[in-house]
């Protein structure tokens, strides 16, 4: 092979390399072209969004909210409500101890037309439950537990008032009796709920739930006697649970008289002494005569003996009424 021929095939290969490297740049600048001319998929922009506040667990009609019912909640700017509460521009401690007027699924959006805010009008019409009524009694750290009754308990309410002899003695007896059952309590002198942490706070009232008659009957034992407040365990076997929240109180069933405490006191005499019988009158018709008492009543029979003469004969006489006070025999 002479050195022209080499030469030749050197220059041969050297331009069918560049033409296929001119020809790959070619291509690729063409597609980019192209690319550009139809233009790429682009991702969807992200709408922007808010937080909201919405309830976190269902909220029922009456409940107090606490803080564990609510929490906030990414939500498209594009669809907000202007009734929705927004991250930043009120705080979630606004709407915590208030009452849902209505219920209120979970994750719905909280608005103030479903809230009654604390301190508003109407705020404790809406704890209670239909029928009820509140009544508010005056309570101390001896009769309150030391202050370990919060709102939402449960209570049992005693009286211990003094009691008079039915035979007109001067000793006095002491007795205590529950009157109420199971009362819902709604408040703490103005406080419908508590934090975790908050020491305990001996209140001056409690604010009981109670039916139009058990409101009667606490009103009345304030007036005779000192009442108690005794709380009950959630644990009571007799108590049906989380069924039995809303359930009204019941009426009292037992009592106890000082001398069941205490065996040097005599016990109470229930014993009534019969009082005097009626007195009695002779009422006299012409020849006849009959007893009655001074009210005008029979005597179970009455005696009507006429008048005769010595001759056994009727007595003939004017007719009279006289009228003989008769003392009882």
């Amino acid at each position: 092979m002479t050195s022209k021929r080499v030469v030749f095939l050197l220059l041969a290969v050297i331009v069918a390399g560049a033409t296929a490297f001119m020809a790959r740049a070619w291509l690729q600048s063409e597609r980019a072209a192209l690319i550009a001319q139809v233009g790429a998929p682009k991702e969807a922009p992200v709408a922007p969004t808010l937080q909201v506040l919405v309830a976190r667990n269902a909220v029922h009609t009456g409940q107090i909210v606490k803080p564990d019912d609510l929490r906030w909640q990414s939500w498209p700017e594009g669809s907000l409500a202007p009734t929705y509460i927004i991250e930043g521009k009120r705080p979630m401690s606004d709407f915590v101890g208030a009452v849902a007027r209505g219920p209120i699924a979970a994750g719905e959006p909280i608005t103030d037309g479903k809230l009654v805010l604390a301190g508003t009008r109407g705020f404790m019409a809406a704890v209670l439950q239909p029928g009820t009524r509140a009544v508010s009694v005056p309570i101390t750290a001896t009769t309150a537990v030391s202050g370990f009754i919060y709102a939402g308990d449960r209570v049992d309410v005693l009286l211990t008032h003094v009691l008079q002899n039915l035979t007109g003695a001067k000793e006095q007896h002491t007795a205590t009796e529950t009157v109420l059952r199971n009362a819902r309590v709604i408040a703490m002198d103005q406080r419908l709920d508590f934090s975790p942490g908050d020491k305990p706070d001996v209140a001056k009232t409690a604010t009981l739930e109670l039916t139009p008659k058990q409101s009667e009957i606490v009103t009345l034992a304030v007036k005779m006697g000192d009442l108690s407040l005794v709380l009950r365990s959630l644990q009571d076997p007799n108590d049906k649970g989380d069924a039995d929240d809303d359930a009204p109180a019941e009426p009292g069933d037992s009592f106890t008289h000082d001398a069941q405490v205490s065996h040097l006191i005599k016990p109470l005499d229930t014993t009534v002494t019969p009082s005097d019988p009626p007195k009695q009158v002779v009422v006299m018709h012409g020849a006849a005569s009959v007893r009655q008492n001074i009210d005008g009543s029979p005597v179970g029979g009455g005696d009507s003996t006429p008048a005769k003469d010595k001759d056994d004969k009727p007595k003939s006489s004017t007719p009279f009424t006289r009228t003989i006070t008769s003392e009882p025999q």
